[in-house]
């Protein structure tokens, strides 16, 4: 395996405008190490200038890359997602020191982040349109699917690969150009897959990535020009809702997966010990850092006591580190705001009256650490219970009857994702089509699938990726009406 040190001294750093380019100005900012703090790289600091720059180069070429055959384009990214597995450890490594977490959370995002390039590429030969007569006999329509031109995507930097693979895919698939804005925290991983893109036959201009510190100044003009059709955001409820109004000057097609505040609800009948795995899945998986990581655990008030034992004792096994260290198997987050964030829920949350079952008080010296928490008695009140944590804390709440079970479990604005233990068929069905989310995971802690949609409802945002439904996402439908 590569060392970090000659890992990082080969990753581009620079705009990836065509290849490699210098931001305008020359300007730089650091990226950090979450374990240590320190500075690991500076990578370019693009201006609105530059961001032109990449509209340009993406509008240059949007009818070129249309016209490539499915195929062809295809092939391209089959060849990227084997580029992308021949490197996986390299790609690990990287988002392990750029992000935090654990090398083996890296390596599964690689796994996860590879597959979105396999799926579109198959899906890529596999848009259709329709062909009938007309129901009165007056002609023939003709429904075309085209793609809906130069798209813009803004990823965060919890998932810094798949974050991208899952809107790249689909829109390289469709035959759109993108410019991808990756976040500050974790640029480098966009910027090496830019480079694989570009080595595997990807065309200059069809996928450019700005790296920037300020968001909002450099990605305005590209929200106003009339040439950029879509765009496609994962991140913070707020945020998006700020990039939807920026959109509606251009009626822009947007596509938005925000904030997520899941409960993962255990019953009576579940058995106990498969809750438990699935709650460590979909608590820690990222180390709680995922807007599917369970938010809020409503445990059935006959099992409660049982089932929190036993979460407790599997959660103090998870120990805190450096996620190269091949012992650790909880990183730290990815900043300090993120740590206080975290801080700051768990003590309301403790002032408002909780106990605290395991952990809750980050250790301090260098990095951005925080242990595997568990919280019970949490009174309503309590911020953690309204509020997505976006870290590994487990608040622990008691329901009675499977109609209290259900209305706690929806009584939040957010609906992208749910848990649910049960041993009942016919509860588990019930409870599914009763929970307000756009995703739902029975006797599962992982519901992730490129080959399934992913998406929420209400302030979770609108839009699925993934699936056959992602692809559509970045195409328009023409009607064309025959004699």
């Amino acid at each position: 395996m590569v060392s970090a040190s000659e890992l990082l001294s080969s990753i581009p750093t620079r705009l990836w405008i065509g290849g490699p380019v210098d931001a305008t100005g020359g300007a730089t900012f650091p990226v950090h190490n979450p374990a240590t703090g320190e500075v690991i790289a500076r990578v370019a600091d693009a201006t609105p200038e530059d961001a032109v720059r990449a509209l340009d180069a993406a509008a240059a070429v949007q009818a070129e890359w249309a016209a490539t055959p499915a195929r062809q384009r295809g092939e391209i990214l089959r060849a990227v997602f084997e580029a992308i597995t021949a490197r996986a450890e390299e790609f690990a490594l990287l988002m392990t020191l750029e992000m935090g977490k654990a090398l083996p959370e890296s390596r599964n995002e690689v796994r996860y982040g590879a597959e979105f390039f396999r799926w579109f590429s198959e899906e890529a030969v596999r848009i259709h349109g329709r062909y009938q007569p007309a129901p009165a006999g007056t002609g023939r329509i003709l429904v075309h699917k085209q793609p809906v031109g130069p798209c813009l995507a803004i990823t965060p930097w919890n998932f810094p690969l798949a974050m991208g693979t899952r809107k790249i895919g689909p829109a390289l698939a469709a035959g759109c150009t993108m410019i991808v804005k990756p976040a500050g925290e974790t640029p480098l991983t966009m910027l090496l897959l830019a480079q694989l893109c570009s080595e595997a036959g990807l065309p200059d201009g069809v996928l450019s990535v700005i790296t920037t510190s300020h968001s909002g100044a450099v990605t305005a003009p590209l929200l106003n020009d009339r040439r950029l059709r879509k765009l496609t955001f994962t991140g913070s409820t707020p945020v998006g809702k700020k990039l939807v109004e920026q959109s509606a000057h251009g009626l822009l097609r947007t596509s938005m997966e925000l904030g997520g505040n899941a409960p993962f609800v255990v019953f009576d009948d579940a058995d106990l010990d498969a809750a438990v795995q699935g709650a460590l899945l979909a608590k820690l998986r990222n180390g709680g850092e995922a807007c599917t990581a369970a938010n809020r655990f409503h445990v059935q008030n006959s099992v409660r006591q049982e089932f929190t034992d036993k979460l407790v004792a599997a959660m103090a096994e998870y120990k805190l580190g450096n996620g190269v260290d091949p012992d650790t198997t909880l990183g730290p987050l990815v900043n300090e705001n993120q740590l206080d964030t975290v801080s700051e829920l768990v003590d309301d949350a403790v002032s408002a009256g909780a106990q605290v079952k395991l952990g809750g008080k980050a250790p301090g010296g260098p990095g951005w650490f925080y242990p595997a928490t568990v919280l019970t008695d949490i009174p309503a009140q309590a911020r953690i219970l309204r509020e997505e944590v976006f870290g590994p804390v487990a608040p622990i709440v008691g329901f009675d009857t499977e109609e209290q079970g259900l209305a706690a479990a929806n009584n939040t604005e957010f609906g992208l994702v749910s848990y649910v233990y049960t041993r009942s068929l016919d509860r588990a069905l019930r409870v599914a089509e009763g929970l307000e989310t756009g995703m739902v995971g029975v006797n599962r802690g992982v519901i992730s699938d490129p080959a399934a949609p992913f998406g929420g409802v209400k302030e979770s945002g609108f839009g699925r990726e993934g699936g056959f439904e992602g692809i559509e996402e970045y195409l328009d439908t023409k009607y064309i009406a025959l004699p």
